[in-house]
């Protein structure tokens, strides 16, 4: 009797240990709109606010402060049950890595540095609806150019960094990326660069942004250059997100300039109700000059878990 009290003694605490030393968790987003363009018909759109996916994530503790990671996110669409993009099935992420005192290293289909920063500071939650996704020549950048290596500095003082870069693997397209941000108290500024090069050519994507928390509202701005050979386009945003209770009230503005071409601008305004933790109500409306889709509005319903 007590010999077996002991083995379940030693069991109990190998197990405890096991499960403190590894993890893995399942998590998703499930988000589905309803979407109006001037002169088309109403669509259903998946992931208007955030693309509906299944992820797996886990960490293994190696010890010495060492961990080993991964990560694998599968993308769909909401609207018709479809992977969102064919014959991959884990087209949104799939990496492994390391990270300790030294940072972290991730290995695979990763986000690039540039896209870390790229839409932080977007309004209306970097959605269809923000102004930003159809007016801005900064969004043609690659974000997920596979077959990545990626490293983020540790943060030192609210200061954080990473770099990026995809192997070529017989294609002759290649992206180097890189970001430095800052995030303390109210304040959050990010600058980030990218390079996408192709058998064509190059193209060179430079985004500046920032925030600013007054508690009743936070101010948000955005700059955005691309450089595609001779041909450049400089790219301007401002907003601002208003907490209401349970409500968020977003607006903004961005403009385009291309050399010798029309300015392209537009205004944005939405709302998103938190009906609890885990599920949001939104809508808004976005009116565009020189560019499409000219007026859209739409609402949708976003459940993460």
């Amino acid at each position: 009797m007590k010999k077996s009290l002991i083995a379940l003694a030693v069991l109990t605490s190998v197990a405890g240990l096991a499960q403190a030393q590894s993890s893995v968790t399942v998590y998703g987003v499930v988000d589905a709109s309803l979407i109006k363009d001037k002169g088309a018909s109403a669509v259903m759109l998946d992931g208007a606010v955030s693309g509906s996916r299944l992820g797996f994530k886990g960490t293994e503790d190696l010890g010495g402060g060492l961990k080993a990671n991964f990560l694998l996110e599968h993308g769909f669409d909401v609207d018709t049950g479809k992977q969102d993009a064919e014959g991959k099935s884990f087209n949104r992420q799939a990496y492994v890595g390391l990270s300790g005192g030294f940072g972290e290293v991730k290995l695979g289909n990763v986000y690039s540095a540039y896209d870390d920063i790229s839409g932080a500071t977007n309004p209306l939650w970097d959605s269809a609806l923000s102004v930003e996704n159809s007016v801005w020549a900064s969004t043609g950048y690659v974000a997920r150019p596979g077959n990545n290596l990626y490293y983020a500095l540790p943060a030192m003082g609210g200061v954080s960094g990473a770099l990026s870069t995809s192997l070529k693997e017989g294609t002759g397209n290649q992206s180097n990326a890189f970001h430095v941000k800052y995030e303390g108290g109210p304040v959050y500024a990010g600058v980030a660069y990218q390079v996408d090069k192709t058998l064509a050519g190059d193209t060179k994507f430079t985004r500046l942004n920032g925030s600013y928390d007054l508690g009743a509202a936070k101010l948000l701005a955005g700059y955005g250059n691309v450089k595609a050979g001779s041909a450049k386009t400089t790219d301007l945003s401002f907003g601002a997100d208003v907490p209401v209770g349970n409500v968020t009230i977003s607006a903004g503005y961005a403009s385009s300039k291309a050399d010798g071409a029309e300015r392209k601008s537009g205004i944005a305004l939405g709302a998103a109700y938190s009906v609890s933790k885990r599920t949001t109500v939104y809508g808004g409306l976005l009116d565009t000059k020189n560019t499409g889709p000219d007026t859209r509005y739409g609402f949708g319903l976003k459940h993460t878990f």
